[in-house]
């Protein structure tokens, strides 16, 4: 990294100059458009263009005048990952008592791994339905009700037992209803089944219930990422992934059950999981692996009075690298909105910060590393944190804000949760706006961005992320919102046309950023700690903070 910071830097003092008080459009383009650049390529972790990205924002931060905020004071943290990729099968099937069921990956199946195997390997392993695979012992909910899944495939419903039910019935809300709880997750999915001794999951692939379709789900292309574990330890797990709608339907049928009605029983806390029976799966799929030393990048503006409490802002840097050619012969899939523009918004705030009155807190600033492989990087902060979790006051988090232009409202995501709404309600009243839950609560946003391993350890989290619900744009309404919606989630959410477009209107996205900036700057010079409000499964980790 060391021996380009020079050009990084240069790049980094790029952007054009403007006022000190204003977010300018232009700067979160100037930004976005370097970080998209095919030089970066795409900006995956292990990466020729993880080296170029972490050095251009560091050199960004440096141009700041901000601080180191790593260990030991630099300006990175190392992340080691596990990284495979998938290769062409060798075998990949499912025996049934009505014949071989060959799979075609990526078309019948999505699979991957997170094994150092030089061959993912599955062999005649049993198949057992799952239902939706929940253990709640504080819902008194079980889904597996004894079940041994030592070397078998577990199968799953995605989302949560309550989400397609009636009102009437007995399960409705016990799991918020509509809203997804960690629950209906499917990384939740894949470690309740390692944590069985499951030799591999699938989970049945619904669109309304994961919140995107098949296109999604297969964009990573057999690769995965996983931390490394300390102990040298591995997940039971050869294969884990999805099955197609169709194929899931025609798999049930084969062995002589109605998988609608499964779906329907499983909606039952008295539910047992149901094998297939005479259905088998046999896998051997050449693997790639590596180690790989990924980055997270810390910065530090630090406290004038109580420099100990740390109120974090943070956005991931990563994006999905190179893949196949889309339909414009582009390869590099770049986020430039998940997240490149999240980031662009967080250094625009650190601008201001930094041209501000010194804060009496210290804010950090963290641009995360393997989000898009599981929150890792954040997670991997989160075991091992720079600054203990007991004195961090808050996590602020941006990825993905909507280009459709300014908005009437601010979409809250996890209604109920902490006091940080209540913050973001005062907030965007001072800019006019008001508050509107987000309305597709059953994309379980609230557990897919990187405050999220901060949430898991008490700290009270704000994210902002515009594909929670339609916003209210003042052009348009809540239909021109929802069509933003369509367009971005079903066309370019993970491809390449997740680009910069001369077609962006940043209006609504400076008024997010500026109000996620108040929030943080105002906490930065209080001796306010967020709290958690009653009912929240986040309440307990916090403890007592503040002393």
């Amino acid at each position: 990294m060391t021996k380009h910071l020079l050009m990084f830097a240069a790049l980094a003092c790029a952007a054009p100059a403007m006022a000190q008080d204003a977010i300018d459009p232009a700067n979160l383009t100037a930004t976005v458009r370097t970080m998209t650049d095919d030089w970066f390529q795409g900006r995956a972790p292990g990466t020729l263009g993880e080296e170029r990205t972490v050095g251009y924002l560091v050199g960004r931060f440096q141009a700041l005048g901000l601080q180191p905020g790593g260990p030991d004071g630099k300006w990175v943290q190392q992340v080691p990952l596990l990284h495979t990729r998938l290769g062409q099968p060798q075998q990949l099937e499912l025996a049934t008592p009505q014949g071989a069921l060959p799979l075609k990956l990526g078309t019948d199946t999505y699979l991957s791994t997170l094994r150092a195997d030089d061959v993912a390997r599955v062999a005649n392993a049993p198949l057992v339905f799952v239902g939706h695979g929940v253990s709640a012992p504080e819902r008194k909910w079980d889904d597996f009700k004894g079940q041994d899944l030592q070397g078998k495939v577990a199968v799953f419903l995605i989302n949560d037992p309550d989400f397609a039910a009636d009102h009437d019935e007995k399960v409705w809300g016990k799991f918020g209803g509509r809203t997804m709880t960690y629950y209906g997750r499917w990384t939740y999915k894949f470690e309740e089944a390692a944590r069985r001794g499951a030799v591999a999951a699938l989970i049945v692939h619904d669109a309304e219930g994961v919140g995107y379709g098949w296109n999604v789900v297969t964009s990573p292309g057999g690769e995965n990422y996983g931390l490394v574990r300390k102990d040298g330890s591995q997940t039971s797990l050869a294969l884990q992934g999805w099955l197609s709608h169709d194929v899931s339907d025609k798999l049930f049928a084969m062995a002589g059950l109605d998988l609608a009605k499964l779906r329907v029983a499983a909606r039952s806390a008295k539910f047992k999981p149901v094998p297939l029976e005479g259905v088998t799966l046999s896998a051997a799929i050449p693997s790639a692996h590596e180690v790989v030393t990924s980055q997270n990048v810390l910065a530090r503006l630090p406290g004038t009075k109580r420099a100990d409490e740390v109120v974090m802002l943070g956005a991931h840097w990563d994006a999905y690298g190179q893949g196949a050619p889309d339909a414009q012969g582009r390869i590099y899939r770049a986020g430039a909105n998940d997240d490149a523009l999240g980031v662009a918004g967080v250094l625009e705030i650190a601008r201001r910060m930094v041209a501000g009155p010194a804060p009496q807190r210290s804010v950090v600033f963290g641009f995360w590393t393997a989000e898009e492989r599981g929150l890792l990087g954040s997670e991997a902060y989160a075991q091992d944190p720079v600054y203990p979790m007991d004195k961090t006051v808050a996590n602020l988090t941006i990825d993905v804000l909507q280009t459709a232009g300014r908005a009437r409202d601010v979409v809250l995501i996890g209604k109920g949760q902490s006091s940080m709404e209540d913050e973001l309600l005062a907030f965007a009243t001072k800019q006019g706006r008001t508050i509107t839950p987000e309305n597709l609560p059953e994309r379980g946003l609230f557990y897919r961005a990187d405050h999220f391993p901060f949430a898991k350890r008490g700290v009270p989290v704000l994210l902002m992320m515009s594909l929670a619900g339609a916003s209210d744009i003042v052009e348009g309404g809540r239909l021109a919102g929802q069509a933003w919606i369509d367009d971005y989630t079903g066309r370019c959410y993970h491809q390449a046309c997740d680009a910069w477009d001369a077609k962006w209107n940043l209006d609504g996205a400076v008024q997010d950023i500026e109000l996620l900036g108040a929030i943080a700057t105002d906490l930065a010079n209080s001796s306010r700690w967020p709290s958690w409000k009653p009912g929240s499964e986040f309440a307990a980790a916090r403890g007592k903070v503040g002393k």
